[in-house]
C-alpha cells in the first residue's frame, strides 16, 4: 500500500506541475476569473482521474506527456463540475478540499463562469495533444460524450431529481454510473487513447473502469456516512441531509462494505491479461477501497 501511495503522491505532483503550467496565462482577459479557476483546480485533491490515464498509458506503453495534458484537460472538467454541483442551486455545500466552496469566495456569478471557463478551457487544451488527429478526436469525443448529458451533467441531473426520493438499487446505480463512473471511464479511455492498443486491451480496461467507478461510489457513500469532516475536507452527512438514496442506506453498512469488495476484486480481475504490468493499476484498486477520504 506504501509503494502505491508514493506513485499516487508522484504523479499527483505531475499533474499539479503541468496544471500550473496551462493556468499561467499569457494574456488575460479577466484576472478575476482567473483567480477563480485557480482556486478550486489548484486546491490540490487526490487527482485519481489524470493518475488513472497515465498509468493506463503507462501500461500501454502510450504517449506519456500526452496523456498528463488529457489528465489534466480531464481534471479541469471534474474541477469546473464541483465548482457547480457546489452551488446553492445543487448541493449548496459550504466545504470543499478543506477550503470554503468556490461560490462562497468569488460569488455565484463569477463561480459559474469559472466553471464555464475551465470546461471549454479542458477542450482547447485537449485539441493541441501532441497526437495524431485520430487519436485527438477520439479523445475529445471521448472525453465530451463521458461529460456531458451522456454522462457527468446527465448524471447531475438524475442525482437532483433523486432528492427526497426512494431509489430502487437500480436507479440509484444509473445515477451514479453516469455522474461518477462516467469521468472515471472516460480517465482510462483516453490512457488508452494516447497508446497503441488493440479492441480485448481497450475491453478490458472499461471494464475495469466500470467498477472503479461503483467502487468509488461506495466508498463516497460509506465516508458520508462514518468518515470525519476535517480528513475529508467537506462536511460529511450531507447524503443523509439531502435525503439521497446510497448504497448503506440501501443495502445496510456491511452489504455496503461487501459490495465495495466485490467490485474491487472485479475491477482487478479484468487486468489479468496484462499480467505483471497491471500492477499499479490493480494497488490503485486497494488504496480506493482502502481510503479515509
Amino acid at each position: 500500500m506504501q509503494q502505491i501511495k508514493e506513485i499516487l503522491k508522484s504523479k499527483a505532483e505531475e499533474v499539479e506541475k503541468d496544471l500550473e503550467e496551462l493556468m499561467t496565462l499569457e494574456e488575460e482577459t479577466a484576472p478575476q476569473l482567473t483567480e477563480a479557476m485557480q482556486y478550486t483546480l489548484l486546491s490540490g485533491g487526490k487527482r485519481i482521474r489524470p493518475v488513472l490515464t497515465l498509468l493506463t498509458a503507462e501500461l500501454l506503453s502510450g504517449n506519456y506527456e500526452a496523456a498528463l495534458r488529457a489528465g489534466s484537460a480531464l481534471e479541469m472538467i471534474h474541477s469546473y463540475s464541483l465548482i457547480h454541483d457546489d452551488l446553492p442551486a445543487m448541493d449548496d455545500d459550504q466545504l470543499r478540499r478543506g477550503k470554503k466552496t468556490n461560490h462562497l469566495v468569488f460569488g455565484e456569478a463569477a463561480a459559474i463562469l469559472a466553471g464555464d471557463a475551465l470546461l471549454t478551457y479542458a477542450f482547447e487544451v485537449l485539441a493541441g495533444l501532441n497526437l495524431d488527429p485520430a487519436a485527438k478526436v477520439k479523445i475529445i469525443t471521448n472525453t465530451a460524450k463521458y461529460s456531458g448529458q451522456q454522462g457527468m451533467v446527465g448524471g447531475q441531473v438524475l442525482d437532483l431529481e433523486a432528492e427526497n426520493k426512494e431509489l430502487t438499487l437500480a436507479e440509484m446505480q444509473k445515477v451514479h454510473q453516469a455522474k461518477t463512473g462516467a469521468l472515471i471511464k472516460a480517465a482510462v479511455l483516453n490512457g488508452v487513447y494516447c497508446s497503441k492498443y488493440d479492441a480485448s486491451a481497450e475491453k478490458a480496461l472499461l471494464a475495469y473502469a466500470e467498477n472503479i467507478g461503483v467502487l468509488f461510489q461506495i466508498v463516497d457513500d460509506l465516508l458520508d456516512q462514518t468518515g470525519d469532516t476535517e480528513k475529508m475536507g467537506k462536511v460529511v452527512g450531507r447524503d443523509e441531509e439531502l435525503n439521497k438514496s446510497t448504497y448503506p442506506k440501501l443495502l445496510g453498512l456491511e452489504a455496503a462494505k461487501k459490495a465495495a469488495e466485490e467490485h474491487a476484486a472485479q475491477a482487478k480481475a479484468e487486468l489479468d491479461i496484462f499480467g505483471e504490468k497491471a500492477g499499479d493499476l490493480k494497488a490503485l484498486v486497494d488504496y480506493i477501497l482502502k481510503r479515509q477520504h
